[in-house]
Order: structure tokens, then C-alpha cells, then sequence
């Protein structure tokens, strides 16, 4: 089926493909705990908690994947991922009275190292796979695989729900289990390419970023996906379930149709921002679309404080919240790519995608802490409290352009 595309297209199809398969039983099973475990009287305290070793080893595994990606390439850290993600799944399909919280703490851990492994695989190979200089491509392949995962991601949060509805957990984990084993054998089979190996094999020591540019983006990236978890991975769905009475399906519908326009509008990136100026965003874009971000959350903790057309405020404001964020979601991703060193650019992006880990892992606690103490709105005014310190730390990126030579304006395919 791929054989009349280059090579390099190939695997960039390939490492698509793997990544979707991945990303799909990830937003699944995100969305399978996060209403089994509810249902079975957890606060949401507790259900955060859940997810706390999922975060923390996304943060460690980010870091020592982008140094073993290095020394021995990106398309075995790819697959080891997506094989540890059928371990995990496999963990959570033991007898019910085996789930205790450090049982499903432990299953979640693996399932953090593998996603992150698998994440920061396929963005670093991208950099491989575009000719060097070739800028205006980098950003719309960046785009177009960040923005397609994310849709997909939104429809693992609607198979989540209904799954637990159709199948129950058990039967539904183990499902994806199967699913999943069958995509990662043929993984091993046909990603072939060695991509990633630096050709000087860096010291465990170099985790850690050299680059000014790269420290100031990660740590844009902490508040920023700090500012979407704060009210996405717990508040949110007890809130639509347990205020708003909505069901498992109403929920996961909900969550997925949110997160796949995000995606949808994350591969469009390239052209909402590059099309007016002809060039190609920088520090200064980065700053201008946080700033812009800041003020739905901002307006959306005011209004459902004060109990103002409550679901009105939740489907339209979350709508415009998802379309800012996907683009600025966009332009890290692109910068990061575009900022990291080709040879062993997997100690780059690792290194910026722990930060990416830590934002997760400091939104997840709170969206259950703040929630308990406080309700979505605190969760709200937290999140664009983030955002504004995103937007701070933007103002220090490099601001030179690059003329887009080659068609930043074209929509991403």
C-alpha cells in the first residue's frame, strides 16, 4: 500500500500509523478509569491519584528515552512503548478485587513510560525525515501528526466510554490488549529504518538541555498543559457526570468531540499562523496567542462562579479555549522541533516533553485538589493563571523569523 511513496514518506506513515494505534487505546483507557473508578465511589481526589505515577514516569521516562534514543534509535524506543502499553492494558483485565489503588497506580506507571516513549519517538523522527533547511515542511508535518493524534485521542475518549458501557472494563481493556498486540507485531516487521542513533553517543549527563531557547520553551510547556489539566483530567468529567447528571456516553461524546476538533484544528495550525505574514511563528507568536488563550479560562471561572448559563458556558467556552490552545499547541510543537539539534534529537525533544510530563502531572493533581476543595470554576481560574505564566516566559524565545519559503500558508495534510 505504501510502496509508490519515498522511503522517507514510508516511515513517516508508518510512525503515523503506530502512533494512532497507540493513541487511541491511551485516550480509551484514560477515560475508562477515570469513570470506573468514579462509579465505584472514589473521590476525585482519589481518581487523580490514579494518574499520579502515569505523570511521574512520563517525566523520567522522557528524559532517559531522549538518551536512549540516541544510543540505540528511535524506531526500537517506538515499538518497546507501544509493547509495554499490552503489559499495562493486561494489568488492568485482572479479577476486580485485584484493582486496589496501588495495583492500578502500578498499571498507569507503565502505561505513562510507554506512551511517553512512543510520543517522543515518533516527534523526533520527524526532524530526521525532513531535508534540513526545508522549514515551512517541518512545521505542517509536526502539525499534521500532532493535530491527527489528537483527533484520534478524542475518539479513544469516546470508545472509552462506551466500551465501559457496552463491554464493562475488564472485557474492554483486554480488547484493546488484543488490538494493540497485533499492531505492535507488525511494527517490529516493518519499521526497519535505524532513525535517531546520534553519531556521538552522548553521556547520560546530557538529558539535560544546553539551550536557552529549549530551557525557556520546556518551561512554557510545563504551564501551559498545566493549564489544560488543571479542569481537563478529573473535573471536568465528574463535573458533566455528577452536576450536570449527563451519562458515561454523554461524557466520553463530549470529551471526544472536543479533543478532535483540537486535533483538527492543531493540523490546521500552519495556516491560521502562517498564512497572513508569509513567515514563520517565533517567540513573539508564541506569546501573542498565550496572551490571547489566558482570557477564555479567565472568563469562564467569572460566569460559572456566578452560576451563569452554566452548560452554555462550559460547550461554548471550552470550544474557544480548544481552538486557541490547539494552536498554541502547535507552535511549541513546531519550535521545539525546529530549535533541537539533528544529531541526537531525541535528548532535545525528550528533555522538552518532560517538561510537557510535569505540566500534566502538576494539572492532574490539582484538577482533582483544587476541584474537591474548591469546584471547576477554582480549576478555571488556576488554568488561566497558567496560561498568563506561559505567556511571560514566551516573551524570552528567540523572536527572528524565517521567511516560509516553501508554503507555511498551505493547510497541513
Amino acid at each position: 500500500m505504501t510502496a509508490r511513496f519515498s522511503p522517507d514518506m514510508r516511515q513517516y506513515l508508518l510512525i503515523t500509523g503506530n502512533y494512532w494505534a497507540f493513541t487511541l487505546t491511551d485516550g480509551a483507557l484514560r477515560m475508562l478509569v477515570v469513570l470506573h473508578f468514579h462509579e465505584l465511589g472514589y473521590s476525585p481526589l482519589q481518581v487523580a491519584m490514579l494518574f499520579l505515577f502515569y505523570e511521574i514516569f512520563g517525566v523520567i521516562t522522557n528524559l532517559v528515552g531522549g538518551w536512549l534514543g540516541a544510543h540505540i534509535g528511535l524506531n526500537r524506543t517506538m515499538n518497546v512503548g507501544l509493547l509495554l502499553q499490552v503489559v499495562a492494558l493486561g494489568a488492568l483485565a485482572v479479577p476486580h478485587v485485584w484493582l486496589t489503588v496501588p495495583w492500578v497506580m502500578a498499571a498507569q506507571a507503565l502505561s505513562g513510560i510507554a506512551k511517553d516513549l512512543n510520543k517522543m519517538s515518533a516527534k523526533s523522527s520527524i526532524k530526521l525525515l525532513v531535508p534540513a533547511g526545508q522549514e515551512g515542511s517541518l512545521y505542517r508535518w509536526v502539525a499534521a501528526l500532532t493535530g491527527s493524534k489528537n483527533a484520534l485521542k478524542g475518539v479513544g475518549f469516546f470508545l472509552g466510554g462506551g466500551l465501559l458501557t457496552v463491554l464493562g472494563f475488564r472485557t474492554a481493556v483486554l480488547a484493546m490488549a488484543a488490538v494493540l498486540a497485533v499492531v505492535g507485531v507488525s511494527s517490529l516487521l516493518t519499521l526497519t529504518r535505524d532513525l535517531g542513533k546520534a553519531k556521538a553517543k552522548p553521556k547520560f549527563k546530557d538529558i539535560f538541555s544546553k539551550s536557552r531557547a529549549i530551557n525557556v520553551l520546556s518551561a512554557a510547556r510545563l504551564f501551559l498543559f498545566g493549564a489544560r489539566d488543571v479542569w481537563f483530567v478529573v473535573a471536568l468529567p465528574v463535573f458533566l457526570y455528577d452536576t450536570l447528571g449527563w451519562d458515561f456516553w454523554g461524557v466520553g461524546a463530549f470529551l471526544a468531540a472536543w479533543v478532535i476538533g483540537y486535533g483538527v484544528v492543531q493540523a490546521s495550525a500552519p495556516a491560521l499562523t502562517g498564512r497572513r505574514t508569509g513567515r514563520l511563528p517565533d517567540g513573539r507568536s508564541a506569546f501573542r496567542w498565550a496572551v490571547v488563550l489566558a482570557f477564555a479560562p479567565a472568563v469562564m471561572a467569572v460566569l460559572i462562579a456566578h452560576g451563569v448559563a452554566i452548560t452554555a458556558t462550559l460547550v461554548g467556552g471550552l470550544a474557544v479555549f480548544g481552538t486557541l490552545f490547539a494552536i498554541n499547541s502547535s507552535l511549541h510543537s513546531y519550535l521545539i522541533v525546529s530549535y533541537a539539534q539533528t544529531d541526537g534529537v531525541s535528548l532535545d525533544v525528550g528533555f522538552y516533553y518532560m517538561a510537557n510530563a510535569m505540566g500534566r502531572l502538576l494539572g492532574t493533581v490539582l484538577s482533582g485538589l483544587v476541584f474537591q476543595a474548591a469546584g471547576l470554576w477554582a480549576c478555571l481560574a488556576w488554568s488561566a493563571g497558567f496560561v498568563a505564566l506561559a505567556a511571560l516566559l514566551s516573551l524570552a524565545l528567540p523572536r527572528h523569523l524565517v521567511p516560509a519559503t516553501e508554503g507555511v500558508g498551505e493547510s497541513a495534510e
